[in-house]
């Protein structure tokens, strides 16, 4: 066990409260039960499936865990009002946020249309921005933000521009704002997942033909899971990684590094 000059456990996330955007699903519902399980108090955000959210619940409520959810959409006003309420209820500090949120569609270019840009980059980056706005005062110092990114932010997929063209955008803004928020003690990182079997893998056109090859390059010989994403999630909010500021931290098997 890592122990800090204070003594206290340095992957430990006991007594923080943190926020997890998009946090009921795959990726996100992973870093909300990993959160919690480390002691952390963890409000868990997401916009339309009932059914993740119950099972979170579920979840939560069979392991003791302190996990709340909230409905909101993040794209929107109201929706960001009754997040803040949600925000109250807890008390007026967060230690951390997490931004999971994400959607998006996998068409060629010739078959995307503005309303698809402007849906995807108001959630993968507008919400981040505006969510960073609504909570700055709440971040306590020594708080960790850490933002989801994914390797179409710096590579191209086949049907993946809109979305990784607005995970570049969530990752620029990310270093941007880890140099501005860092005299307030607070830290801003970006976590790369490589390809995880989610729901929104499932999606993607040709996803099992794809997943096969990504496994086929893969030195590691097969792909991460939700499970060690959330693992990654805790490291950057945690006491250990106090001293990492605007830093990536790439999660996939190896599967990057290869030409």
């Amino acid at each position: 066990m890592a122990i800090a000059a204070n003594g206290t456990e340095l992957f430990s996330l006991s007594g923080k409260t943190i926020l997890v955007a998009g946090g009921t699903r795959g990726i996100g519902q992973a870093i909300s039960l990993r959160f919690a399980r480390s002691g952390a108090r963890v409000i868990s955000n997401y916009l339309r499936n009932e059914q993740a959210a119950e099972h979170l619940m579920t979840i939560a409520a069979e392991e003791d865990l302190a996990i709340s959810v909230c409905r909101a959409d993040l794209t929107s006003e109201k929706g960001l009002e009754q997040l803040d309420h949600a925000l109250q209820q807890q008390g007026p500090h967060l230690s951390g946020l997490v931004y999971c949120a994400a959607t998006g569609v996998h068409r060629s270019f010739d078959e995307l249309t503005e309303r698809h840009f402007d849906w995807t980059f108001s959630l993968n980056v507008r919400a981040f921005f505006k969510l960073i706005k609504l909570t700055k005062e709440r971040l306590i110092k020594g708080a960790s933000v850490v933002a989801i990114s994914s390797w179409g932010a710096t590579r191209v997929l086949p049907y993946y521009s809109m979305v990784g063209s607005s995970k570049g955008a969530l990752e620029a803004l990310a270093r941007h704002l880890a140099v501005e928020l860092a005299p307030a003690g607070i830290r801003v990182n970006i976590l790369t997942a490589g390809a995880v079997f989610t729901d929104a893998w499932k999606a993607m056109p040709e996803s099992e033909a794809r997943i096969a090859e990504i496994i086929r390059r893969t030195p590691a010989g097969r792909l991460v899971t939700a499970d060690e994403v959330a693992f990654g999630a805790q490291f950057l909010c945690s006491e250990a990684a106090a001293g990492i500021v605007g830093h990536t931290l790439i999660l996939d098997g190896g599967a990057g590094i290869m030409a």
